[in-house]
């Protein structure tokens, strides 16, 4: 019993850190780290985005895997829909932002012209605590609701019991935790140098990851609307 406990635990901490290099995840994250000046900060985000990540696995999955919750194909292409549209939100987000900072820059008189809320939002609120826990906390909510399914069941399938599938849920959060705050750590260290050092290569680091959110987020509404059939009237869904 203790060797078959050791084996899921160690195999569910290094199975969800590596789920934490998912290309999706660590689009979405450089977004968010991209503002940071510190590499224990981005370490920071990244495990307040497995947080969130975590705590919707253990609910939805667990809920799947105690009630044997059936997700109809459409719910489960907008589960995963829901990753794409951030993804696009959060490159307008960091574009909007950086093309404010640029206008500040060349314009002194601002202050007469309105706002756009996303930017205003941003400025206003930018150097709140409570703030920039938030922004990483939903967005790991949202991606573990688009994969919290395809876990379940495949934990389910393979361990059979539902004590153990749900101590795996837990492990694999823990390791997606931990596998975040080493990625998010490693992605600040080029913005944390360039803030300090060069403002216009910062601007067009930053700069490149919304572009490419806001790139890989249209490709996947598009993949999933289209290719999959959310948006044509026969989706197709398989959990993954």
């Amino acid at each position: 019993m203790s060797t078959s406990l050791l084996a899921i635990s160690a195999l569910g901490f290094f199975l969800g850190m590596r789920h934490a290099t998912d290309p999706d995840h660590v689009v979405a994250i450089t977004t968010i780290v991209a503002r940071q000046r510190s590499i224990k900060s981005a370490a920071v985000i990244g495990g307040i985005w497995g947080l969130g990540h975590t705590l919707t696995i253990l609910a939805v999955g667990g809920a799947i895997i105690l009630f044997t919750w059936v997700i109809p194909p459409r719910v489960g292409l907008s589960m995963e829909l829901s990753v794409g549209v951030m993804l696009i939100v959060l490159g307008i987000m960091n574009l909007s932002g950086m093309s404010d900072a640029i206008r500040e820059k060349r314009v002194t008189k601002r202050a007469a012209e309105p706002d756009r809320p996303v930017a205003w939002l941003d400025r206003r609120l930018g150097g709140v605590h409570l703030y920039q826990l938030v922004r990483p906390l939903v967005v790991g909510v949202v991606h573990g609701l688009a994969g919290s399914a395809a876990l379940a069941l495949l934990v389910l399938t393979t361990i059979g019991s539902s004590a153990w599938s749900l101590l795996y849920l837990l492990v694999f959060g823990v390791g997606t935790i931990v596998g975040m705050m080493l990625i998010t750590a490693a992605i600040g260290i080029p913005f944390a140098s360039t803030g300090r050092h060069s403002s216009r290569l910062n601007a067009g680091l930053r700069i490149a990851a919304g572009l490419v959110s806001l790139g890989f987020g249209l490709f996947l509404a598009y993949q999933i609307g289209f290719g999959n059939g959310l948006f044509t009237g026969q989706p197709h869904w398989t959990p993954r």
